[in-house]
């Protein structure tokens, strides 16, 4: 299992009328997250995608518990619980600067071979560096 932490914090343009963080930035939050954990494998999307690999989405779930306010430092827990196939899912819990558990959420993307333009399963050198982090 691959955990990752990244840290944000909420700009005020981020946040609606409440002054809590807009929902639709958890998503970006996510990336974020996704983006880090992946670089923590040895790997940015850049080289990813120019290797021939892209990553879309497939889907996207969160469940809300408590807000994020203005000017509050996030974690974004970052996890891969199992290897990927032909979909990869990231799942994540975010925390406040208290360590309350604000939200949590999982997005599945898709390897997709760039030049057939199809689903496939993830390269060797890709399962290589993820296989690392699970016991065999």
């Amino acid at each position: 299992m691959l955990i990752s932490e990244t840290k944000i914090r909420v700009r005020y343009g981020e946040t609606d009328q409440m002054g809590y963080v807009y929902y639709g930035n958890y998503a970006q939050y996510y990336e974020v997250g996704r983006v880090e954990a992946l670089r923590k494998l040895g790997f940015s999307y850049k080289e990813i995608e120019a290797k021939g690999i892209h990553l879309p989405v497939l889907d996207y779930s969160i469940h809300y518990n408590k807000p994020a306010l203005y000017d509050d430092e996030l974690t974004i827990v970052t996890t891969i619980k199992e290897l990927p196939g032909v979909r990869i899912t990231f799942y994540y819990e975010c925390f406040n600067e208290k360590k309350e558990l604000l939200n949590t959420g999982a997005v599945t993307l898709v390897f997709i071979d760039k030049e057939k333009n199809k689903p496939c399963i993830p390269p060797d050198w890709f399962m290589d560096e993820v296989e690392k982090h699970f016991d065999k």
